[in-house]
């Protein structure tokens, strides 16, 4: 994902930017601002960042894989109501570089009983 002016790249597993993709643009297009921080990943200074989302400040998804992700429901719901939070959505280390595979409130592929979001 890449915000504002920044030619350095905010590197988010795809599963979680898929939802995040869901939830920011819904917010901006209400035109609600919100905060999102994350821990920095390894070769990274030590700590953690916080950008604050705007609708006038450019943003562009980028997704490794070509094929989407399915979404989860509950998932969506957790980043929606944290993002109308006054602390905005935290991510974690896992969410950042997906050493899970999945995005936190999945279950392994295979393994889900709900539905994808269309």
């Amino acid at each position: 994902m890449y915000y504002g002016g920044s030619a350095a790249p905010i590197r988010i597993d795809d599963r979680v930017l898929a939802h995040l993709k869901i939830v920011i643009t819904t917010k901006l297009r209400r035109g609600e601002s919100f905060t999102v921080s994350w821990p920095h990943g390894d070769g990274e200074p030590t700590g953690r960042s916080s950008i604050w989302l705007h609708p006038a400040v450019p943003l562009r998804f980028v997704f490794d894989e070509p094929v989407a992700p399915d979404l989860d429901r509950p998932y969506l719901a957790k980043l929606a109501n944290a993002a109308n939070s006054a602390g905005g959505i935290h991510l974690t280390a896992e969410d950042i570089d997906g050493s899970s595979g999945r995005a936190p409130g999945h279950e392994p592929r295979g393994a889900r009983h709900d539905h994808p979001v269309g």
